[in-house]
């Protein structure tokens, strides 16, 4: 019971925290975990154990799952070479970096414990990169690239810090076996991920309710994630892949089941993004505990590590800058401000504790694994210095390289695509062609309804009908009207939103207008 009440206490906190980050300009994620950090040290607070094997597999598939419905394949068409050099490249640089420095630091490591350090300190937390950048009005090119590059890190940083533990448990030096393990997990993850997609598409087409096709979407990201895992595959990239294709299916006419669903799915990344920083203020709070007095003498070592993966991260993304001006990209990082913004919303979060409560306490020998206590405070010294410390800066930090978004560049996106949106209401109205793509029943209807205009338009065939019967006429076609512009409308910003210059967050949002909208009335 004392637990049940502790998670009902984050939840209420999550609340709480929300409105005083609005009023302080601050992340909930961020004050969250300062909360409940500070929470449990009141004497006789209750202690919340959850087995470290079941904190990826219950947090992780709904906050991807979120966070992912926010992009498109074609952001992924675009940005692929800045996924290879960020969900990749910057995760295995950093692992080797970070397992070179903790194999100097710390005596009698070994490199396997080392990688499995690297690994965990490596991957930035999207769930914290788009609580903190979306709050502070950053840029949307910016905010893109972050959230792109968490969709997949955790990925890598996961294979690389299982296949670590496995050679410090074998005894068995680390090998280059694990790209290919990578490789073909990504495949095996990508073919779950369209599969689920495409069978939630068709659930959903057979559930009349709204309600209950929102609930769908919530069990189907714990189905691919855990799907994915059971066969030896990625389950980050089987839950992206999945909200990736279930994007891609919707259909203009769902507009009931995609105002529930996001009203459904704000309350549960709120919640679930608030619970998540609750717990982790908790397992910082329960590793300081445990530690004791030792970890002063591992500070030095956790501070230089932490040191070490900001001053990697700022340095790949000023390479990647070059790059760019060489190529005469448009892509960012394409100036020093980029960089630097880039850089400081590298935060770790919840990947990196799971991962260092996941390390095993004992070899199979029975002797202790070599460095844990180091490997769990460097891990956790990494999560609160990237992600406190940036957390309660970047607002400044932003104002100082005056780098917060006005705005302006998406609400001109949003009228170009309002605009197109309306201009293919309006030809909709005028060509019979559009109403093709009705159902039949609907396309009877409105065909009917227009005749029945026509007649009354042209030689008042109608005219002796009662004042009551033309006004339900009129209704009749006001309706019919309208459902042939707004299907339109929808129809037009969801291709536009798998188009490569459109921002998904910015037809997400002309959609949800047009779906809220009871009438078009075009110029």
């Amino acid at each position: 019971m004392e637990q049940l009440v502790l998670i009902i206490g984050l939840l209420f906190a999550t609340v709480v925290a929300v409105g005083l980050g609005d009023k302080l300009r601050l992340p909930y994620p961020v004050l969250m975990l300062i909360m409940a950090g500070a929470l449990t040290f009141i004497p006789g607070f209750p202690d919340l154990r959850i087995d470290p094997e079941l904190i990826l597999p219950i947090f992780l598939p709904p906050l991807l799952f979120a966070t992912a419905q926010k992009s498109s394949w074609s952001v992924f068409r675009i940005r692929w070479r800045t996924i290879i050099m960020l969900a990749i490249a910057l995760v295995v640089v950093s692992t080797a970096l970070v397992a070179g420095a903790a194999w100097l630091l710390i005596p009698g490591i070994g490199i396997p414990a080392a990688l499995a350090l690297g690994a965990m300190a490596a991957p930035p937390d999207p769930v914290a990169v788009e609580s903190v950048a979306t709050r502070v009005h950053m840029p949307r090119r910016l905010i893109t690239v972050l959230q792109s590059e968490g969709l997949f890190n955790d990925a890598a940083a996961i294979v690389i810090f299982q296949a670590a533990v496995a050679a410090a448990m074998d005894g068995q030096p680390f090998g280059l076996g694990v790209v290919g393990k990578f490789v073909l997990g990504a495949v095996v993850a990508v073919a779950v991920g369209l599969l689920m997609g495409r069978v939630t598409s068709l659930i959903t087409k057979l559930i009349t309710s709204s309600v209950a096709r929102s609930a769908v979407t919530l069990v189907v990201p714990f189905v691919a994630y855990i799907l994915a895992e059971e066969v030896h595959a990625s389950g980050v990239i089987a839950v992206v892949v999945t909200a990736l294709e279930i994007k891609r299916h919707a259909r203009a006419e769902d507009a009931t089941e995609r105002i529930t669903r996001a009203a459904f799915w704000d309350v549960v990344e709120l919640l679930v993004t608030g619970l998540a920083f609750g717990l982790v203020g908790l397992e910082v709070r329960e590793v300081i505990r445990e530690e004791g007095a030792a970890i002063w003498g591992m500070l030095p070592m956790a501070i230089s590590i932490s040191v070490l993966v900001i001053l990697t991260r700022f340095l790949w993304f000023a390479m990647m800058a070059l790059l760019s001006r060489k190529r005469d990209g448009d892509l960012p990082p394409t100036s020093l401000k980029d960089v630097i913004i880039l850089s400081w919303c590298g935060m770790r979060g919840l990947a990196t504790l799971a991962l260092a409560l996941a390390l095993p306490t004992v070899l199979p020998s029975g002797e202790a694994f070599p460095g844990r206590h180091e490997i769990i405070v460097a891990a956790c010294a990494v999560l609160l210095t990237t992600l406190v410390l940036p957390g309660l800066t970047l607002p400044w930090l932003m104002r100082v390289l005056k780098a917060t978004d006005d705005g302006v560049e998406e609400r001109e996106a949003a009228k170009l695509l309002a605009l197109r949106a309306q201009e293919a209401a309006v030809a909709a109205l005028k060509d019979n062609e559009v109403i093709k793509n009705l159902p039949p029943e609907k396309i009877a209807l409105v065909k009917a309804r227009m005749q029945r205009l026509q007649a009354e338009l042209l030689d008042g065939s109608l005219k002796n009908e009662g004042q009551a019967e033309r006004r339900r006429r009129g209704r009749e076609l006001a309706i019919a009207v309208q459902t042939i512009a707004l299907d339109a409308a929808r129809a037009e910003v969801l291709m536009a939103r798998n188009e490569p210059e459109t921002d998904p967050e910015v037809a997400d949002r002309v959609l949800r207008q047009l779906d809220l909208r009871t009438m078009i009335m075009p110029d």
